[in-house]
């Protein structure tokens, strides 16, 4: 099992930046690859990013290429992500996620472990 708990997130204006941080539980992080995904109200839930277990291999949705970054921190059992040139339509609540397998993952069913969420709000 393992537990997930986001933090980070807040109100910012169009063309800041916010870091999210997802700390995990258990003695095995680095087995899992990571994802962060989000869901705007009204809309289902969609891939953001994605991080193999050794963070070597990063994917990225083409809405956010280039403004996003996955990181992680095994020895913290921490994954990041630092988004930069927020725009309004980045406002959701943010999801971290693990999954047992391997990259590439982007379906929300791919995912077996799930943390609460956290707002980010971007204003105009």
């Amino acid at each position: 099992q393992v537990q997930l708990v986001e933090s980070g997130g807040g109100l910012v204006q169009a063309g800041g930046s916010l870091r999210l941080s997802c700390a995990a539980s258990g003695r095995t992080f680095s087995i899992y690859t990571m994802g962060w995904f989000r869901q705007a109200p009204g809309k289902e839930r969609e891939f953001v990013t994605s991080i193999s277990g050794s963070g070597g291999t990063t994917y990225y949705a083409d809405s956010v290429k280039g403004r996003f970054t996955i990181s992680r921190d095994n020895a913290k059992n921490t994954v990041y992500l630092r988004m930069d040139s927020l725009k309004p339509e980045d406002t959701a609540v943010y999801y971290c996620a693990a999954s047992v397998w391997g990259p590439p993952i982007s379906k929300v069913q791919d995912y077996h472990y799930w943390g609460q969420g956290t707002q980010v709000t971007v204003s105009s």
